[in-house]
């Protein structure tokens, strides 16, 4: 062969190399039947399990990541940090209070991530407006109920630890810097501002926090308490504590804003008043039309009770009295199936048919009217193309302090939009389309993706915010790779011997 061909082949190897492109994207492939289950629907449940630990401007967050349990089974979005400013992948969990990251000096974080993305370490000492939050701040006492932590001395850090259902923990100290995101300034268009927010500088992982399965930067929590990122940013004045998002199960990605909604219009349902999760009262559940016999109490609130909407959790979670007259009467219609038990917990079948057309619609009743369809292609999930297995599963294997909870995550929100009004202590959803498609030809998220509009407060304009996903650089880059080898693949065929 001739040397230049060499050449160009080592050339090829070295743009896949830079590309990260050896390492690839989490997916779980099944050879045969249930093959490789076990580790990937194992990775999914640990995810979940650490999820249960724990006025101005339109905001849009880009969005990447799937709530396909096969695949990502999360969604995560780009902010940028400090002095000068660095972009860190975050999960956002409405479940969590706090923003963290990892910082330079953590002990067992990852050093990869098989999601395909790139890692960051924050290190406040390369911020120029990083600020050290001291014990004897009021953020600190505050966060710890007026507490002032024992033996606090002057500068000494305000540290955190949060310890999850599974036994992973993360632990560090809170920093104060400059949060930087993109404000919505057009139809279709943003531009960059900031704002002052502390968040924990994560100092030690363990468990999964370490492992590089679904590795991500840090948590941004979306939850009610003065301590997460939009509360913060709502007290200083920069945006409404009013958020929503619509997770593409499809294609990944999806919409993810702070801001009033104005179209499309959203029903809503109180959320239960001090409760730490924005927890909803659940009336009924309905299966074909017919209402499933449920004792009275069964949804009440409380410790450990109630319904809880999760952006943080991927699968749904019921109560054993809830779960089993549900798959009961899910399973029944197919009388035929020979169920597969994986891992004493996933119920998993072969089916070839299209399971819209041979499995029921859930319909979820709530307070207020408002109501959540959950169609077969939502609440199944497929591993191979003749292999499903089914995303209900009791809430007594999640945690042991959580038998009597039922979980709602992204497998029932996706293809939704999902609104959070805290001013007015609602929350409530509409279908939609949520889907974002992507054109390799110039590197752009297509004009028919979809989008809602929010609207300015300070300007009373309202605007369109279109639909993102991040993680579609590495299918783009693929797509690239691939017209580069057909182009040399054409060179090849073209030399002589």
């Amino acid at each position: 062969m001739d040397l230049s061909l060499v050449g160009i082949l080592i050339l090829g190897v070295l743009i896949l190399e830079s590309a990260g492109l050896a390492y690839g994207n989490l997916v779980f492939p099944v050879h045969h039947k249930f093959k490789g289950l076990q580790k990937s629907l194992s990775a999914l449940k640990a995810h979940d399990i650490q999820r249960r630990g724990r006025i101005l401007s339109a905001v849009d967050l880009n969005l990447g990541g799937n709530g396909h349990p096969s695949e990502t089974g999360l969604y995560f979005a780009t902010i940028g940090i400090g002095s000068p400013s660095k972009n860190y992948y975050v999960q956002v969990d409405t479940g969590s209070d706090i923003l963290w990251v990892n910082c330079v000096e953590c002990t067992n974080c990852p050093k990869k991530s098989d999601i395909g993305i790139e890692l960051t370490l924050y290190d406040p000492k390369s911020s120029k407006t990083s600020e050290l939050v001291t014990c004897d701040q009021d953020f600190c006492t505050s966060t710890y109920d007026g507490n002032v932590t024992p033996g606090c001395k002057a500068q000494y850090p305000c540290r955190y630890k949060v310890v999850y259902g599974d036994g992973s923990s993360t632990a560090g100290y809170f920093v104060k810097d400059y949060l930087k995101f993109d404000r919505v300034s057009g139809n279709l268009q943003t531009a960059p501002t900031n704002g002052s927010v502390i968040f924990g500088c994560g100092a030690k992982q363990t468990g999964g926090f370490g492992k590089s399965s679904q590795a991500l930067d840090g948590i941004l929590g979306f939850g009610q308490a003065n301590s997460s990122m939009i509360s913060q940013l709502a007290i200083s004045g920069k945006v409404k504590k009013i958020f929503s998002h619509c997770l593409d199960n499809v294609n990944g990605g999806g919409i993810f804003s702070i801001g009033e909604v104005v179209q499309p219009r959203v029903n809503t349902t109180a959320l239960v008043p001090n409760q730490a999760h924005y927890n909803v009262i659940m009336k009924a559940i309905e299966v074909d039309g017919d209402v499933l016999e449920l004792p009275t109490d069964i949804f009440e609130s409380g410790d450990g009770k109630g319904t809880i909407i999760d952006s943080g959790t991927t699968l749904a979670y019921f109560p054993d009295l809830v779960y089993e007259p549900l798959m009961t009467k899910i399973l029944g219609q197919q009388p035929g199936l020979k169920l597969q038990t994986v891992q004493d917990q996933f119920t998993c079948f072969q089916y070839t048919g299209n399971v819209d057309d041979g499995f029921s619609t859930v319909k979820f009743h709530f307070e207020d009217s408002l109501s959540l369809m959950v169609y077969p292609h939502d609440y199944l999930f497929q591993i191979r193309e003749d292999v499903w297995c089914v995303g209900w599963q009791k809430s007594g294997m999640q945690s042991k302090g959580g038998s009597a909870m039922t979980i709602l995550g992204d497998l029932v929100l996706s293809n939704k939009l999902v609104l959070y009004d805290l001013d007015n202590q609602v929350i409530g959803w509409t279908e939609y389309n949520c889907i974002c498609t992507f054109d390799p030809r110039n590197w752009r998220v297509n004009k028919g993706s979809s989008n809602i509009k929010v609207k300015d407060e300070k300007s009373g304009t309202v605007y369109t915010v279109g639909a993102h996903n991040i993680s579609s650089a590495s299918s783009v880059l693929i797509g690239r790779m691939l017209t580069f080898f057909l182009l040399l693949i054409g060179i090849l065929n073209n030399v002589s011997y």
